[in-house]
Formats: C-alpha cells, structure tokens, sequence
C-alpha cells in the first residue's frame, strides 16, 4: 500500500525534536506505525503484540530495553504497560536526548494512564485519526478514511468485516471480560442506528437484554479503543435550558455504514441514515483537523430544552465561535441556516462569548470549491472549502 502524506507531520518532526519521547494513539490500523516508520526510517521497530516479544519484555525487561538500537519504536505499547517506567528511567540517563523511543498504542485509556504515572513531563501525547478528506481525495462518506479500505475500495467491505471481527476478539477481549461477543456485535450494530442521537443508554439496554451499567461499559470500551466519538452538549453558562447529553457518533463513517449494512453509495444516498452519517462525517473532519495541528479536541453540540439546535458549536480564534449546520443535500436553501441564527441571538447575550459568529452551513455540492452566501451572515460552502478556512 502507498504511503499517502499525512498532515500531522509537522507536529510529529517538531515533537520529536522537543522530547525523548512521542506517544502516539489512534484506532488500530489508522496509520500509526507506517507514519512512524516513514518519518523516521532508521529507527529499530518492535511490534509488541508478539507473545514471545511480550513474555522477553516481562521477564527481563533491562535486557529486552538493552538490545534495541535507538530510535526505537515500540507499536501497541499498552500490551505491555510496565514497560514505561523502565523507559523512563533510561529518558532520565540522558534527558536531553530527543527523539529516542516512539511509543504506540490502539487503547487510549489505558496507554494515557501508563504515560501519566511513568512519563509524564517526557514524552509529548498525539493522535492519529484515519485518513482525513485534507489527506486524500479518496476520502468519502461512504469509504471512509481507514487507508485501507480507501486504497482497495473493492474490496472495502469485506476489510471492514474482518475489522469488526479483528477488533472484537483483540480489543474488546483486551480492554474488559466481554463475556458474549455475539451480543456485543449486536450492540455495535444498535449503536450504528443510533449514529448522530443523544446517548440513551436505557433505549441502547433494553432491546438486548443487557444492564445500563452494562451498556455504559461497552460504550467505555468504545471509546478507549477510539471507535466512536461523544460530542459533549455546548454549556456556556447558559445554565438549565441546554440538553445535558451527549450525541454519540462512529469516528469513521466507512464503518457505520458498513455496520448499517449499506452497501454501495447508491444504497447511501437512498438511506434514510444518510444526513446523521454526513454529520458525524463532519465532526471526525473537525476533530481530525483539530489533532493534525496539536490542538485540543473541541466540538459541541447545541440544543435547549425547547428543542432549539445546530448540528455543532467549534470554538474560534479571539474568543469567537463557529455555529455549524451539516446538510447531505447537493442543494442548500436559505431555510437551512435558521436555526444558527435563533441559536447566535440567544448566544449574544451570554456576556463570556464575544464576536465575531460565523455561521456555516456545510452541504455537498458538485464543486468543491462552492461558496454561498445566505445573507445575515452565513455561509452555505463544501466540507473541503470550510475545512481549509477553520
């Protein structure tokens, strides 16, 4: 597979440069370890998945650290955590060598907590996301960004299948004791339908016969090994009015719609999923844009208890925000921008938000480099043009 350039480079180069160490998370097969691979080719690679790589590592890790030539990169570190506070004491040897250990890992969560307690202050933490529409043209709402299902669209359906199945048996039975993997498969399947909703784990249990405090640790593990995303509700002092829930979306539409079982992009447009998948579309964009420049995830969603929303709230520059509507129309129509306008007056009068708003609906016209005007202030534009100015 062709490695295709990725935009969180820079920010890696210059991490590299700053730290002895860069730990790097992301859903398995994002892309992680040819990214290091590429930018850094001399470095020595261990995968540490390997049982007898692991059972080295446990058994005398002062060994295991002494044969590895630096750089080093250590893929899917979090099989075996105990190996971060041995790292770290070789950091301290010489703390003012940077770029010397890259360290890998699928579950967020628990790599995060090794990294907290053992290296903090040592290596820099960045994420990597599937392939982002900024990264490859290839990039759609139906594929996806995983790269390889984008780089063999053909045979894409049969890659997210063994995803599912690859995932299950690894990460689920690795991050907790998920006693029927059956009933988890369906739960994936339940949640694909609830893709763009409020998280209502008391709707998500029923139907499967499982607890709530069951549901809430599936979705746990979701979000550790960095399957789905929640998009926290905008709170802005506004006090009881907001919608205290999240909405729950699948980081990669590629495999929502295959967990939907559509199958083709005629059967996407036909789908009545088709404007919640272009939605949770949009925040991987933002979020992956967010990422690729080491900034801090911010994305909220906005809706009162008089049923007022827009799709999401980004924070901008100098105090300002960004109000967005996302549209899987080929058309925009002005009405489609009323809601932002409702939402920036009641947001005008919270004394914390200053101007400037921009407003912005995103929608899916033929050219990508449209943009149109909707009076009073928004936009209507494609996903790459607004994406290119955020």
């Amino acid at each position: 597979m062709r490695y295709t350039a990725r935009d969180i480079s820079p920010i890696l180069l210059k991490a590299a440069r700053s730290f002895p160490a860069v730990v790097l998370t992301g859903p398995r097969r994002a892309g992680k370890t040819m990214l290091l691979r590429k930018l850094f080719p001399k470095a020595s690679y261990t995968l540490m998945e390997d049982p007898d790589v692991i059972a080295r590592v446990r058994s005398d890790p002062h060994g295991f650290l002494d044969g590895l030539k630096l750089p080093a990169v250590l893929d899917e570190v979090q099989n075996v955590p105990e190996i971060f506070s041995y790292v770290r004491s070789r950091i301290d040897r010489s703390p003012r060598r940077t770029g010397q250990w890259f360290l890998t890992g699928s579950q967020d969560a628990p790599l995060m907590r090794g990294v907290t307690e053992s290296m903090a202050g040592r290596a820099a933490l960045l994420q990597l996301y599937p392939l982002a529409t900024t990264e490859s043209p290839k990039v759609d709402l139906f594929l996806g960004g995983y790269p390889e299902a984008v780089a063999r669209p053909a045979s894409a359906s049969l890659w997210f299948s063994s995803y599912v199945q690859t995932y299950l048996e690894r990460d689920v039975r690795a991050v907790t004791n998920v006693r029927d993997l059956a009933t988890y498969r369906r739960f994936m399947a339940m949640l694909a339908t609830r893709h763009g909703q409020l998280l209502n784990r008391t709707d998500l249990a029923a139907p499967l016969g499982v607890s709530v405090p069951t549901i809430s640790q599936w979705i746990n593990v979701l979000e550790t090994t960095q399957q789905i995303m929640l998009v926290p509700p905008y709170h802005g002092n506004l006090g009881k009015r907001m919608v205290k829930s999240p909405k729950v979306y699948f980081l990669d539409s590629g495999l929502a719609c295959h967990l939907l079982g559509i199958a083709s992009r005629a059967e996407l447009e036909r789908s009545p999923f088709k404007g919640v998948l272009f939605e949770g579309f949009m925040a991987a964009e933002v979020v992956k844009r967010q990422v690729n420049k080491g900034l801090r995830k911010e994305i909220y969603h906005y809706r009162d208890e008089h049923g007022l929303e827009v799709d999401f709230i980004v924070p901008g520059r100098n105090g300002g925000i960004s109000l967005v509507e996302c549209k899987a129309a080929r058309t925009v129509l002005p009405s489609m921008a009323a809601s932002m306008f409702r939402v920036r007056d009641v947001l005008k009068g919270n004394q914390a938000i200053k101007q400037p708003f921009q407003l912005s609906v995103i929608y899916r016209p033929v050219s990508a480099t449209t943009s149109v005007s909707l009076g009073n202030g928004a936009k209507a534009m494609a996903p790459t043009t607004w994406l290119s100015r955020f």
